[in-house]
């Protein structure tokens, strides 16, 4: 499920009168939710499939994660690819990603990230795509998203989890940011990978470590050769958890002069690219903002593109804080694969 804009800022904390007036809808959603993740028919395909999901609406670091594992699946010896939903794209029918000439407002932002790393498809039909992922011969596909909803069997579901936010007010959208009840999640996942710093995640590390599940932990470190320690910045994001990016960019170095946040995958307009150009201008300020906002930039009109050419991205790794433990879970993956092929 993709939220339509800005998260609430009240899905973020304790739980108010919001949050309670809009329980009744939020217990139907989860209803509907719970069923289809639980009964939703998943096809079996001739390849491994892990999934990077997370049990709240988006900004947990799924993308940086899966360029992670198909790293390593690649160090392994396997034919690594992405399937994306591809948020914020037009596109409908399994599409291979051309990172060259596809554009944002066509594909989705993400996936023009996912696509410099290994082959990329984007589409709602998720087993359709990984089809067209294991006739460009892929062998070992990760899901970018689609816990709850994919019609594609899991071999491993890896739930990624943000450690400052956690599960925020604890309740279903609308009421808050779960995209089902986290009980009834909980049953289908794997895996749990806490990002970050922070106590908002234990208790998704209690449930899973009561289920015997494992838990890995892991950071966004940014990338080197950024050359944004010392700078004043302008820093602005439209994604999932914009705060999660100005940390990242305090912990490069750099002094946050001022902020400005937008909805996730959000379309930059001609008005607030100029603005935010002339104002780094006046005030001698470094403009920076997400790979991800970029590559959303560089097609838009005029302003949005002098925007992006005006603005530097901040790169970003996930580092595992055991270091074998991207091994560990694309074993884990693989073996899951290799039982199913042999149960048939």
């Amino acid at each position: 499920m993709a939220f339509p804009g800005k998260a609430p800022p009240f899905w973020w904390q304790r739980p108010d009168w919001r949050a309670w007036a809009l329980w009744p809808a939020a217990t139907i959603y989860g209803a509907v939710a719970a069923a289809r993740l639980s009964r939703a028919p998943r096809e079996k395909v001739a390849a491994a499939v892990l999934c990077v999901g997370n049990l709240t609406v988006g900004g947990e670091g799924k993308t940086p994660v899966a360029i992670a594992l198909a790293g390593e699946a690649q160090r392994q010896g396997w034919r690594p690819g992405f399937l994306s939903r591809g948020h914020g794209g037009r596109l409908t029918g399994p599409h291979l990603v051309d990172a060259g000439a596809d554009t944002a407002r066509r594909v989705g932002d993400e996936p023009l990230l996912l696509a410099r790393h290994a082959p990329t498809v984007v589409t709602p039909d998720r087993a359709a795509g990984a089809r067209r992922l294991i006739a460009e011969g892929c062998d070992f596909l990760i899901m970018d998203d689609g816990f709850q909803s994919a019609h594609l069997h899991m071999d491993y579901a890896l739930i990624v989890v943000d450690a400052a936010r956690g599960l925020g007010n604890g309740h279903v959208v609308p009421a808050g940011p779960l995209r089902a009840p986290v009980a009834g999640q909980m049953r289908h996942v794997d895996g749990v990978l806490v990002m970050g710093k922070g106590r908002a995640a234990d208790t998704v590390v209690r449930l899973a470590a009561r289920a015997g599940k494992p838990v890995f932990v892991a950071r966004l470190e940014p990338g080197k050769g950024h050359g944004l320690a010392g700078e004043r910045v302008l820093a602005f994001a439209g994604i999932g958890n914009p705060d999660k990016f100005y940390r990242t960019l305090q912990e490069a170095g750099a002094t946050l002069a001022a902020t400005r946040s937008f909805p996730d995958h959000h379309p930059y307009g001609a008005q607030e690219a100029a603005e935010l150009v002339a104002r780094a201008a006046r005030e001698g300020l470094t403009l920076v903002t997400t790979e991800k906002d970029l590559v959303r930039m560089r097609h838009g009109p005029g302003a949005v593109q002098a925007l992006a050419a005006a603005a530097c991205a901040l790169p970003v790794a996930a580092v595992f804080e055991e270091p074998a433990a991207p091994a560990r879970i694309v074993r884990d993956t693989l073996d899951a694969w290799q039982k199913r092929r042999a149960a048939g």
